[in-house]
């Protein structure tokens, strides 16, 4: 890091504890940087000082900033997620910071002690999605029409298409809401299906469970993809703070 640049104090999570903990070291271009926490009361925030700038969420960042998370989450059972790139000018900001988020803090405390998150995003596999098509008489005949007529002339088929084929993934994502996540919601503390990402992601779902139920959690997650392997992708990742299932708004002064 260039001497001359302004330090700061950049925030990763917030965790329940009540001792001034040191939590390890990550790495932030390429300077190794302790990591510590900031108190007030029972709450704290894991931080480490850093310059004092904008960081860019590239791969690179965003790896460093989920590896701290990670690290805390080793030693810790109570951590509330902080949004990537937060940087404050001094510990006493960050101390402020924890004060006003503080009556927040205890509500979220209880709540989700001793749980994470993790994610499930299914992807249809292509082989499958076109066999799913032709066996849809209306939409196979839609595409058929179509093929090989200038992009001009099948102005209208294509409109037609395009809504048929929402029509179509719309049908599949239910089903994977009816097969996969309600049957995995049964054995969650929370679950949430965002929507789909991209042309072929029938379900983007995150679940709230126990630590001490992660595996028998990823047995059932293990089961169903046995089920639909053939047909489908499985992205299961985690385990992450509970970043779907809290919303904790930071107001950072412009430095």
């Amino acid at each position: 890091m260039n001497q001359e640049e302004k330090m700061g104090i950049y925030i990763f999570c917030g965790i329940q504890t009540e001792t001034d903990d040191e939590l390890g070291e990550i790495e932030i271009e390429g300077e190794k940087c302790d990591l510590f926490t900031i108190r007030y009361k029972d709450a704290g925030m894991v931080a480490t000082l850093a310059p004092m700038k904008i960081y860019h969420p590239n791969k690179e960042n965003l790896m460093m900033h989920q590896h701290a998370v990670s690290l805390v989450m080793k030693q810790k059972d109570t951590v509330i997620p902080v949004s990537f790139g937060n940087v404050f000018q001094s510990t006493e900001d960050v101390a402020v910071l924890l004060e006003n988020l503080y009556p927040q803090f205890t509500k979220l405390f209880p709540e989700i002690k001793g749980k994470i998150e993790v994610g499930l995003k299914v992807i249809g596999k292509k082989e499958w999605l076109e066999s799913q098509v032709r066996e849809n008489a209306k939409l196979d005949q839609m595409a058929q029409k179509v093929k090989g007529k200038s992009e001009a002339a099948s102005y209208y088929e294509r409109i037609k298409i395009g809504g048929a084929a929402q029509e179509f993934m719309n049908s599949l994502q239910k089903e994977m809401k009816e097969e996969i996540f309600k049957p995995l919601n049964e054995g969650a503390e929370a679950a949430k299906a965002n929507d789909p990402i991209g042309e072929t992601m029938l379900l983007n779902a995150s679940f709230l469970i126990d630590r001490d139920k992660e595996e028998e959690f990823d047995q059932k997650v293990n089961a169903a993809h046995e089920q639909w392997k053939d047909k489908v992708e499985f992205n299961y990742t985690g385990p992450w703070p509970a970043y779907n299932f809290v919303n904790i708004r930071l107001k950072v002064e412009d430095s």
